[in-house]
């Protein structure tokens, strides 16, 4: 894909003022994080990292998304309520990573008690690349989907005006006209507002799970102020704060301070770091009330990447969404090779094709949050490792998407401005809502909107994309 900016790289005066214009647009409109050395305090701020110049997506892999975004909505729903797929995908990795494991724990105790919500809500994200095939043409294939803490909504739904005040100081009005307005934020409080709405009662809150040291709260503070334009009311606390003062009544209402919640929303909780003792009885606390959690941790464990590689077996999104062939086709289409390395002649064979060409593959841990990955000779030594060793299972291996690079602007506080070559991801955020009307009712895939016991409300979802310079 040709990025249409290179004459634009070339001219390092016009590049300085571009960028000066940038950063002070970047600051006037909001992309925004906490600083390094300040993570707790807004009294000093700085821009976001971001590209010059807007990337640029083929439309035609762009309605691909649109389109499959619905279907990934679904398929996330129908994992989280099979609860013998969960288990069975996810025996192996369990026994050795101790994090799994414990949301399995958590996932098994909510089981036996019950569950108690009837609100469940998804905002998730779907990352994507473009895979350059052969033939100089352009697939999309899905990197991972990210179905807790999904970030950025907030400041992806700013970004375009910078990009649009850069293009219209150069003069170019219509590239300017052509950067597509995005505003995930708004999309993602509606599911949240409608999640509150469904749960019936008006003077319940949001509960925000945060990190005390939170850099990115400028991008969740957009989602609370989409809120609060509703009369909907948000407080944040942390893990901690629910061990100490929250508590659950006789109907497991969740109070927090002696307020009633009705909806929480995870943007802490996705890494073993975030979780002392204490944390994961909050979290148990948490999953056992009737409150709607975001995700609630069938949903979470969804999202892991031993059942990504689990869906893309041979006949299992069948199984999964039974009926639904279009929807398969697409969900199918975005897939890239996925590989287990359980234990047996399929993770052997898979490990020896990785260590004799490294250059095709990652190895992926059951980790979010970015920079867990292994590549290369990296990737060939944590192999060699692991090869006869149990531990292995807790890994996936991934086919490499290799997207052909493009030249643009790298801006970040602290660096002087770098023209480099970069590879982009295009996220997608989806949002469901299912209610159950019956708690009797349990369903093993989700049912169609007609049918009286559970209604499933899709909204729009957002578009974010972010560079990395190609190493």
């Amino acid at each position: 894909m040709a990025t249409g900016w290179g004459s634009l790289l070339q001219d390092e005066q016009q590049l300085e003022e571009l960028t000066r214009q940038a950063v002070d647009r970047a600051l006037a409109e909001g992309v925004l994080l906490r600083t390094s050395q300040e993570p707790s305090s807004s009294d000093v701020v700085s821009y976001a990292p971001f590209t010059l110049f807007p990337s640029l997506v083929p439309s035609a892999l762009l309605e691909q998304a649109y389109a499959v975004q619905m279907d990934f909505n679904l398929l996330v729903d129908a994992v989280s309520q099979n609860a013998a797929f969960l288990e069975q995908t996810l025996s192996s990795t369990i026994k050795r990573d101790n994090f799994t494991a414990h949301l399995f724990d958590i996932h098994k105790q909510v089981l036996k008690e019950g569950i108690a919500q009837t609100v469940f809500l998804g905002l998730n994200r779907s990352d994507y690349m473009f895979q350059r095939n052969t033939d100089g043409s352009a697939a999309l294939k899905q990197i991972e989907i990210n179905t807790i803490s999904a970030s950025f909504g907030g400041l992806a739904s700013r970004t375009p005006a910078v990009h649009r005040h850069v293009l219209n100081v150069l003069g170019k009005t219509k590239e300017a006209a052509k950067v597509l307005s995005n505003n995930p934020s708004k999309g993602l409080a509606m599911g949240i507002a409608k999640a509150w709405e469904l749960y019936g009662s008006a003077n319940a809150r949001v509960l925000l799970i945060a990190q005390e040291k939170e850099r990115n709260i400028f991008d969740q503070r957009a989602i609370e102020n989409e809120l609060l334009a509703r009369n909907i009311h948000v407080i944040r606390r942390k893990f901690e704060d629910v061990a100490e003062k929250g508590s659950l009544d006789q109907d497991r209402r969740l109070f927090m301070d002696g307020q009633e919640v009705a909806v929480v929303y995870f943007r802490d909780g996705y890494m073993p770091s975030h979780y002392s003792l204490q944390n994961w009885e909050a979290r148990l606390l948490l999953e056992r009330s009737c409150a709607v959690k975001c995700p609630d941790i069938a949903t979470q464990l969804a999202g892991t990447k031993k059942v990504q590689q689990e869906l893309s077996r041979s006949g299992m999104l069948e199984v999964l969404l039974p009926g639904q062939p279009e929807a398969v086709a697409r969900l199918r289409a975005t897939f890239a090779g996925l590989y287990s390395l359980d234990m047996g002649e399929e993770g052997d064979q898979a490990i020896t094709e990785a260590i004799a060409a490294p250059s095709c593959f990652v190895l992926k841990p059951q980790r979010e949050g970015g920079g867990n990955n292994l590549y290369g000779e990296e990737m060939v030594k944590a192999l060699e490792r692991l090869k006869d060793s149990e531990e292995r299972a807790s890994y996936i291996l991934m086919e490499k998407i290799e997207p052909e690079p493009f030249g643009n602007c790298l801006l970040r506080p602290g660096s002087p401005a770098r023209v480099v070559q970069c590879i982009s991801e295009l996220g997608i955020f989806g949002v469901y809502v299912r209610h159950v009307l019956r708690r009797s009712y349990i369903m093993d895939v989700i049912l169609p909107e007609s049918d009286v016991n559970t209604a499933l409300v899709l909204l729009k979802w957002g578009l974010q994309i972010t560079c990395t310079q190609v190493t």
